[in-house]
C-alpha cells in the first residue's frame, strides 16, 4: 500500500468517491491506501457530506506548518499545541474503534466521551463538539447504552449527562468472553446434530474446545486485573 501524506489528486478522488456514495474501504482500495487513512481524512475534514478536496488539502498544509517537534515521551502536550494533538489522537482512536466494529458516529461519540476532561458530556455538548445532528448523537448514545459502554445521569439542572464508567472495558471484555462461550456452546450443538462421526463434527468440536479455553482465560484475566481500572498511576510513572 502507498505511504506518506495524501496528495491533492488523491483527495479529489476521495471527494468523487464520496459523491458516488462509495464505502471508505472501496475508496481506499482504489487509491491503494489503508481504510483507516481514508476514515481519518474524511472525519477530520467535515465528514462525508461536507468533505471538500481543496479545503482538506489546505487544512492539512496549515496543520503541517503549525506542527511542533514531538513531545518527549512521558510528557503531556502543553499549551496551544495540545488542542491539535488531542484532535489527532481523537481521530486515531475513532478509527481504531471503527476497526473493532463500531459504526462511525458511535465510535466518534464514545471517543469524545472517553477523552473529555470534565468526565461527562451532555447531548448538546456532543452535538457542538462533533458538529452533527441531535438525532445522530441520540442514536449513537442509545447503541452505546445497550452495549453497557455508557450511562446517563441528571445533573443539578436536570440535564442528562453521559459518562463512560471506569468499568467500561471490564464490562466490554466480559461481554466478549461470554460471546465466545456462546460460540462454543453453539458449535457443540452442531456436533450433536451432525453426529460425531461426521468430518464437520470434528471441526466444530475443535472450535468449541478452542473457544472454551479463550473464554475462560479472558474471564480469569479480567477478574485478576479489574482493580487496575480503579487505581491511579504513580506520580512519575512512565506511560506505556
Amino acid at each position: 500500500m502507498s505511504g506518506g501524506r495524501l496528495t491533492q489528486q488523491e483527495r479529489q478522488q476521495i471527494a468523487l468517491g464520496l459523491a458516488d456514495d462509495l464505502a471508505y474501504a472501496e475508496i481506499a482500495r482504489r487509491l491503494d491506501r489503508p481504510t483507516s487513512t481514508i476514515t481519518r481524512e474524511v472525519d477530520r475534514n467535515g465528514g462525508p457530506t461536507a468533505y471538500r478536496a481543496d479545503l482538506a488539502h489546505h487544512a492539512t498544509e496549515r496543520r503541517a506548518r503549525r506542527r511542533k517537534p514531538a513531545t518527549p515521551r512521558g510528557a503531556g502536550a502543553q499549551g496551544p499545541g495540545r488542542d491539535e494533538a488531542v484532535r489527532e489522537y481523537e481521530e486515531t482512536f475513532t478509527a481504531l474503534m471503527m476497526s473493532q466494529g463500531l459504526p462511525r458516529m458511535t465510535a466518534r461519540v464514545l471517543t469524545c466521551l472517553l477523552i473529555a476532561d470534565v468526565g461527562s458530556l451532555s447531548a448538546a455538548e456532543l452535538v457542538r463538539r462533533l458538529q452533527v445532528s441531535p438525532a445522530s448523537v441520540s442514536k449513537a448514545v442509545g447503541f452505546l447504552e445497550e452495549q453497557g459502554l455508557v450511562r446517563r445521569e441528571r445533573d443539578e439542572r436536570r440535564r442528562e449527562r453521559y459518562f463512560v464508567d471506569e468499568d467500561v472495558w471490564y464490562q466490554s471484555t466480559i461481554a466478549s468472553a461470554r460471546g465466545i462461550a456462546q460460540l462454543a456452546d453453539t458449535a457443540r450443538q452442531g456436533v450433536a446434530v451432525l453426529g460425531r462421526e461426521a468430518p464437520a463434527a470434528a471441526r466444530l468440536e475443535n472450535i468449541a474446545r478452542f473457544s472454551d479455553f479463550i473464554s475462560e482465560s479472558i474471564l480469569r484475566a479480567a477478574e485478576q486485573v479489574r482493580d487496575v481500572l480503579h487505581t491511579k498511576p504513580e506520580a512519575g510513572a512512565e506511560v506505556r
